[in-house]
């Protein structure tokens, strides 16, 4: 079997734009789909022990859904990624104020952020790879965000079982970046996520408030639930009597992640599925991930033959940490102009016999 990747018309949106669907396949028969409209992820297929392909991630047949109902599945996240609290920062002495879309706050860039535009993609076709180059540019005040915003993402499938998603973007004023993916996993195919078992590597995590905006401390995740620094399923700790489960409903925190030098390449997490076996790794050069246990699914949502319930996917969405901007002790987000955001995450699939 020969990497392959191929489009086909993916509907329309309300204002007639034609969106496209791009399927990349590997010689091993890992297939991926991505569409133009919010570089969203509607699917990925892996074997599992017994080399049965299955979809492992949540999503929609088709377009309208994702323009309408959809909780970010699949999606490319920006200009900010995760929560700003009352969707307000001072840069440079100067109050910005971002739409509200979250109660009080601003959530993954607003009502209309990077996952309900339409990128302009580029195909490729590499000796060992193939992929799909994302660009957008995101105007001075779009979402209320300073400054015109260039913004490419590459998407590439490669022969060694990889998704490699690689960010760049470039500013003409300052303003806070913070780019991310936001695809649902389920190694199993179907059900809960409950059993999947999970390692993270971090220390400590970013606590929250009952509105889900980080307190500012970093905690150390040591004799609490959110210690996986060894394999947990996911489901062992999750309804015990604790505050932070209690404000996310769940896990729906990040993690600081444990690394040698800033922007080092490390595996983050690693998730595995024992009944299929399939496992998923992720690699990110980002200082944290936002783990999320699909919370706040409910059985609203249907999609390819699936109806979506209570914690049937789980989010890994490598990034900087929420709230940034108004936190001065997190790694900093603010892009200035002469400088690049550049970001590189791995997603290795495999299955353990």
């Amino acid at each position: 079997m020969q990497a392959s990747i191929t489009q086909s018309a993916f509907g329309h949106l309300p204002d007639g734009r034609a969106a496209t669907l791009f399927t990349l396949s590997n010689p091993n028969g890992l297939l991926l789909k991505i569409t133009d409209f919010g570089g969203i992820i509607t699917e990925i297929h892996t074997p599992d022990r017994h080399g049965a392909l299955a979809d492992i991630t949540l999503g929609f047949d088709t377009l309208a859904p994702y323009v309408t109902a959809s909780p970010y599945f699949g999606a490319l996240i920006g200009r900010y990624g995760n929560r700003l609290r009352d969707g307000r920062f001072t840069l440079d002495g100067r109050v910005v104020q971002l739409p509200a879309n979250d109660g009080a706050h601003h959530l993954h860039g607003g009502e209309l952020g990077y996952h309900r535009v339409l990128w302009r993609a580029i195909p490729f076709h590499e000796s060992d790879s193939v992929g799909l180059t994302l660009i957008y540019r995101s105007r001075d005040g779009e979402q209320g965000y300073p400054g015109t915003l260039d913004v490419t993402v590459v998407y590439e499938l490669t022969a060694g079982d990889e998704l490699v998603v690689t960010f760049d973007a470039v500013t003409d004023k300052a303003t806070p970046v913070n780019l991310t993916q936001h695809a649902y996993f389920n190694l199993a195919g179907q059900g809960d996520i409950l059993g999947h078992l999970l390692r993270i590597d971090a220390d400590a995590y970013t606590p929250i408030d009952s509105t889900l905006i980080p307190t500012g401390e970093l905690a150390p995740v040591a004799g609490t639930a959110f210690d996986f620094r060894t394999p947990h399923p996911i489901g062992e700790r999750i309804g015990i009597e604790d505050e932070q489960l209690r404000h996310g409903s769940g896990y729906d925190h990040n993690f600081v992640l444990n690394k040698p030098a800033p922007r080092a390449m490390t595996l983050a997490a690693r998730v595995h599925e024992p009944v299929s076996g399939r496992v998923l790794e992720l690699f990110t050069e980002e200082p944290g991930v936002q783990f999320y246990s699909g919370n706040f699914l409910d059985g609203s949502l249907t999609g390819k033959g699936q109806t979506y319930g209570y914690r049937s996917g789980f989010c890994l969405e490598p990034q900087h940490f929420p709230d940034s901007p108004n936190q001065s002790a997190f790694p900093n987000t603010i892009l200035r102009p002469g400088e690049e955001y550049a970001t590189v995450s791995r997603y290795r699939f495999s299955v353990e016999k």
